[in-house]
């Protein structure tokens, strides 16, 4: 039988999945779901942009740095096609 691995992260954290998304919309829907989370009081979220290429975690990353309510972030160092953001948490 085969276990399947669970990553803590994407399941006990709120996510966003941007998979399939534009980079266009990056930018509203980032801002929106960490405007949400931030209001939720929540002070960790997961951003998941796929390892390919590296267009969409790029421009998550752009929006990252200049969101108000964005304390840190990194890429998870378990799964490069996530990025881990701390919120500022007033």
């Amino acid at each position: 039988m085969m276990k399947t691995l669970v990553d803590p992260f994407t399941v006990y954290l709120p996510h966003l999945d941007l998979h399939g998304e534009v980079r266009d919309s990056v930018k509203f829907l980032v801002n929106t779901f960490i405007k949400d989370n931030y209001l939720l009081k929540k002070d960790k979220v997961v951003i998941i942009h796929g390892r390919s290429g590296g267009v969409l975690r790029k421009e998550v990353h752009l929006v990252l740095k200049n969101n108000e309510y964005v304390k840190d972030y990194y890429v998870d160092s378990v799964n490069s096609g996530q990025t881990i953001v701390q919120i500022k948490l007033v």
